[in-house]
């Protein structure tokens, strides 16, 4: 019987596949799982079934050329052709094109035609987003009382800030009829006057559980809101079209309810840090007023009215002084003055003259006699003397 290398058997086989014209043009569907997207742009993944898989291979060449977002889970149809890589002996899909299969894929493509419309009105736009207030002081939150999502965010919002209150309008967040309970617990915060922000929320799962928030009614319903709404949906590799229309996506509900609000770890932090600020202000002013005042201090005790007041004693006492005695001085003077002209009265007195002996002759009206000429012969006079008095008539 012939042997064969293994190289020999191995080209062979390889020879046998490139033959058969249904291997050399083939499209089989599949789960993806094993995804690896090399940093050279080639693929490398397994396709799968209940019972089989396949290796499959896409080289840069045509992987640049596919626009789904192939994830492992997809399920897919993969076009091209079953050979051998004889290096390793193995057979392999040499993928040249990837197409959606029904469920995840057309979900994909529904998806992405529901992004580009509303992406192509507007309702995307990073102009019209709102952040957040900085200290709500109501949250509503749109989710599953029952979800561990739910809990998350009311440990997060005690942790971080307890002075917000919570409002729940509660609604399923999964299935059918969810889109519609999703629309009706938004409007019933939308109808209250006192929610500074909105948290829509929901954990993690697959694209259909998740799918309630890729509805286009909801989409717009989030997007019509008048207070800033905050998506938490899933995990952080999760996208819907609600955390595009949100004025605000967080990777996860915890994170949604962070975004929500401050911290008050750092809000105490920062209130000691301005109290000490302010603290250190005010000891400043307070010690440059101080300063201030010692030197007012210093200047009304220079000019203070009271040295006005004892200098203008001391200068009136000065005063008083000097007027005592130009006063003492005039008397005096005066007096020697008035002893002068009382001497001189003294001596000018008709009575001292009288004593000296000399006479004072008046006629008979009262009036001096000065000389001869004014006296006539009969006329009687009065003639007086130091101690008295005669009268006489003159003779002819």
């Amino acid at each position: 019987m012939q042997s064969f290398s293994v190289q020999e058997i191995t080209r062979y086989i390889h020879e046998l596949f490139g033959a058969d014209d249904i291997l050399a043009d083939v499209r089989v569907r599949g789960e993806v799982s094993n995804l690896t997207k090399a940093s050279s742009g080639h693929w490398y993944f397994t396709l799968k079934d209940a019972k089989s898989q396949l290796r499959c291979v896409m080289f840069r060449s045509a992987a640049q050329f596919v626009r789904l977002d192939v994830k492992v889970g997809d399920e897919i149809v993969v076009l091209g052709r079953v050979s051998v890589y004889e290096a390793r002996g193995e057979y392999q899909l040499y993928a040249d094109a990837i197409e959606a299969l029904g469920g995840v894929g057309d979900l994909h493509q529904q998806f992405e035609a529901l992004k580009a419309k509303l992406d192509a009105e507007g309702l995307f736009d990073p102009a019209q987003k709102r952040p957040p207030p900085p200290f709500p002081s109501r949250i509503g939150i749109v989710s599953s009382p029952d979800a561990a999502a739910y809990q998350d965010i009311l440990n997060v919002l005690g942790r971080r800030f307890p002075l917000a209150e919570v409002i729940l309008s509660p609604t399923i967040v999964q299935g059918a009829d969810a889109p519609a309970a999703i629309v009706a617990a938004l409007a019933r915060l939308y109808a209250r006057d006192d929610i500074d922000v909105i948290i829509v929320a929901r954990g993690g799962g697959s694209i259909e559980d998740l799918w309630c928030f890729n509805d286009e009614t909801v989409a717009r319903t989030i997007a019509a809101s008048r207070r800033p709404v905050i998506s938490g949906i899933g995990h952080e590799i999760d996208f819907t079209i609600a955390d595009f229309v949100a004025d605000l996506r967080a990777p996860t509900p915890s994170a949604a309810a962070e975004l929500a609000t401050p911290n008050q770890e750092e809000l105490l932090l920062e209130l000691d840090r301005a109290c000490a600020a302010l603290n250190a202000g005010l000891s400043a002013v307070i010690q440059e007023r101080q300063r201030a005042l010692r030197g007012i201090s210093r200047a009304l005790q220079s000019n203070t009215p009271l040295r006005s007041v004892h200098a203008a004693g001391e200068r009136l006492v000065s005063l008083a002084g000097r007027i005592e005695r130009a006063s003492f001085s005039s008397r005096e003077r005066l007096g020697e003055r008035l002893a002068a002209q009382l001497k001189a009265l003294e001596a000018a007195n008709p009575e001292q003259i009288l004593g000296r002996g000399y006479a004072l002759v008046r006629d008979e009206s009262g009036q001096i006699v000065r000389s001869a000429a004014q006296v006539q012969g009969n006329q009687r006079l009065q003639v007086r003397f130091h101690k008295d008095q005669i009268n006489v008539r003159v003779e002819q």
